[in-house]
């Protein structure tokens, strides 16, 4: 335990990004709470001093309470929050049953929210604090299939955005990290994929995208490039708001950017036939 240390708490911290984040954060010498749903059973994580795993689900407000309150008993006080925990869905909106929908927008929206409600009066007392937000480049820009997942990370973006200017009055900074297509096992463990009994109006469409999608996760980044551009965002002391990870997220901005919405729209139809 160090109290002298800066202290991240991490959601979501049991694989990728945020496992990995709370590793080098402790490469850097910082005290790291890692926060998980089921932290008995949590692997890749050697013990230390300025670790601690702790339980916390974003849909269970009493957990978030216990944990914040745990961390700071520990380490003196929170500096960063990385609101980390999420999943996505897959598939066409007309196959989402109403728990899927409602699960997608719990996890990825409002147990964000949670977190943050239950942790800024901490950085307010303060007058300091950073709460990290992790978005996606899908918070951005679109592809089909991807309509709740992509909901709630334009969700996130407003939300962030916004809570710059009512936070900012009290020292506390916001945080976007918007990664492309990351070696995870996003499409894995944490995907849900949107299937209705007889509905194949989109089976055509959706092997085609399945396919240009598999082609684009070849290339794609690894969590600790996002667990350095994470550490950079709590640790350049600036106003900046956004922070791009990977060159296809970067590409695919600058594309929109330049060339408009149309230019992007059209791109992803050619590709798809």
């Amino acid at each position: 335990m160090d109290q002298m240390a800066q202290t991240i708490l991490i959601t979501g911290a049991s694989t990728g990004i945020g496992q990995e984040t709370a590793k080098y954060f402790l490469k850097k010498g910082w005290n790291v709470a890692a926060t998980m749903r089921n932290p008995d059973a949590a692997t890749g994580f050697d013990a230390h001093d300025r670790l601690k795993l702790l339980h916390l689900d974003v849909l269970d407000t009493g957990s978030i309470d216990a944990a914040i309150t745990a961390t700071i008993a520990e380490f003196g006080s929170i500096n960063v929050l990385l609101n980390n925990a999420g999943y996505g869905t897959q598939g066409p909106i007309e196959a989402a049953s109403s728990e899927q929908i409602a699960r997608q927008f719990d996890t990825n929206v409002t147990g964000l929210i949670a977190v943050m409600q239950a942790i800024i009066p901490h950085f307010r007392g303060n007058k300091s604090g950073t709460i990290i937000n992790v978005s996606s480049i899908g918070g951005r820009i679109t592809l089909p299939f991807y309509s709740l997942y992509h909901g709630t990370k334009w969700a996130v973006e407003g939300i962030t955005e916004s809570l710059t200017f009512e936070l900012g009055q009290f020292g506390i900074r916001m945080k976007l990290i918007e990664p492309g297509a990351i070696a995870t096992d996003f499409g894995g463990r944490s995907m849900d994929y949107l299937e209705k009994e007889g509905l194949d109006a989109y089976d055509d469409m959706l092997a085609r995208f399945n396919k240009a999608r598999d082609e684009a996760v070849k290339s794609s980044a690894a969590p600790i490039d996002v667990a350095k551009v994470i550490y950079k965002a709590a640790t350049d002391n600036s106003s900046r708001l956004r922070y791009l990870v990977g060159k296809d997220a970067k590409l695919f901005w600058r594309l929109r950017r330049v060339f408009g919405d149309s230019f992007i729209l059209n791109a992803v139809k050619r590709r798809l036939g």
